[in-house]
């Protein structure tokens, strides 16, 4: 019977392998500030991150800009879970000409719904006939009682939801462009 032999370099070279292998897999996903030489490596680029759209100031309104939700005082609290699980629900915001366009329609509403509260009249089909009336068609216009003295309403618009109140002290309306897992200016149901 004979046995197979091994040379010197076919017993050598599986170690070797490895060996290479293990030095290419402990590099990976380092970075090195020179190649060993002393030159320098080019820096990276920058990756292209999405931005938001610019707002600028709509006719009517002031060019300062209007400030924006503060992080909580106290870096020791734990974080809020109810907004990370109730994100769904948060309208998406207009922004850039739609804002503009929002902001108008929103103040048009506010003054046509005037009267109605000016006369203590909180009756949603009276709130939806003067709202129908601005020129939405009626099928879109839905108005609810809010309690005893308010009324609140929602409009679908072409480009945008119109949502609002009108109370006792004012009448108040806001524009937006619908929610990130609704339908129809309608904010989605569920969770989790």
């Amino acid at each position: 019977m004979t046995t197979p032999r091994r040379t010197r370099a076919a017993a050598g070279a599986l170690p070797a392998a490895v060996a290479v292998l293990a030095a290419l897999a402990a590099g990976c996903g380092t970075q090195h500030a020179d190649d060993g030489a002393g030159a320098q490596r080019p820096a990276r680029t920058a990756v292209a991150t999405p931005s938001r759209p610019a707002d600028f100031p709509c006719p009517g309104e002031s060019a300062t800009p209007t400030p924006t939700a503060t992080a909580a005082a106290d870096a020791g609290t734990p974080p809020d879970h109810y907004a990370k699980n109730h994100g769904f629900r948060v309208p998406i915001a207009l922004h850039g000409q739609a804002r503009c366009d929002g902001l108008a329609a929103a103040a048009r509403i506010e003054k046509a719904l005037e009267p109605l509260r000016e006369r203590g009249d909180f009756d949603p089909e009276h709130t939806r006939t003067a709202l129908v009336g601005l020129g939405y068609p009626a099928g879109k216009v839905n108005a609810h009682q809010n309690g005893d003295r308010a009324v609140g309403f929602l409009i679908v618009a072409p480009s945008m939801c119109l949502e609002g109140s009108l109370y006792r002290e004012a009448a108040q309306a806001d524009a937006f462009g619908g929610y990130p897992d609704g339908s129809d200016c309608e904010p989605p149901r569920g969770g989790h």
